[in-house]
C-alpha cells in the first residue's frame, strides 16, 4: 500500500468530516499509520469543511501533504479550489448530485457518484449520500478493507445509534462503477 493522501471537502453538513474519520479509525483497527485533519470554517453547517487523511504502512513524516492522491470534492467550490492539488495519476472522487461540471484534467481518474440518488433509491435515506461515497473511495482505492469497515460501524453505533449500522452498510455497497 505505501502511502495514501487523501483531501476530503465539502459544505459542512455533508459529513467530509465522518468520512475522513471513518477511514482514519478503519485504519487504525487495521493496525496501519493514520492521521486525521479537520478543518472547517465558523459558519459549521453550510460553511466549508474539509480534512487531511493519510493512511500508511509506514511512520507518517507530515500530516499535511504538498499533493494528494485522492481528492474528494462534495461541491463545486470544493473542487474548484482543490483540483489543482490532486497528483497526476490520483483519484477524484465528484459529487455528481450537485457537481455538473465535467472535470477537464485528463492525467487524473474521475469517478462521478450520484450520492444523494443512490442513498434515495438504494437506502431510501439521502442523510447517508457520505456513506455512498465513502463506499466509492472504499472500492477504488483499496485504503481500507470494506470489512473492516463494517467492523468500525459496529464498534463505533452502539446503543441507539446500533440502528444505523445496517442502512449505513447499504450504503457503502450502492455506488457501482
Amino acid at each position: 500500500m505505501a502511502t495514501t493522501r487523501m483531501l476530503l471537502a465539502g459544505f459542512g453538513g455533508q459529513g467530509v468530516l465522518l468520512i475522513g474519520q471513518m477511514i482514519a479509525y478503519t485504519a487504525m483497527y487495521e493496525e496501519k499509520e493514520v492521521t486525521w485533519m479537520p478543518s472547517y470554517g465558523p459558519e459549521m453547517r453550510g460553511g466549508t469543511a474539509n480534512c487531511t487523511v493519510v493512511v500508511s504502512d509506514k511512520p507518517i513524516a507530515s500530516p499535511l501533504p504538498s499533493a494528494y492522491d485522492v481528492l474528494l470534492a462534495m461541491n463545486e467550490p470544493s473542487l474548484n479550489r482543490y483540483l489543482d492539488e490532486l497528483r497526476p495519476g490520483g483519484d477524484l472522487f465528484i459529487n455528481s448530485s450537485i457537481i455538473h461540471k465535467p472535470v477537464e484534467r485528463d492525467d487524473i481518474n474521475v469517478y462521478y457518484v450520484d450520492t444523494v440518488r443512490l442513498a434515495h433509491e438504494i437506502v431510501g435515506n439521502e442523510k447517508t449520500a457520505n456513506m455512498v461515497m465513502l463506499g466509492a473511495i472504499i472500492k477504488k482505492t483499496g485504503v481500507i478493507s470494506m470489512d473492516e469497515m463494517g467492523k468500525t460501524f459496529e464498534k463505533l453505533m452502539t446503543g441507539k445509534k446500533a440502528k444505523l449500522i445496517e442502512p449505513n452498510r447499504k450504503a457503502l455497497d450502492a455506488w457501482t462503477e
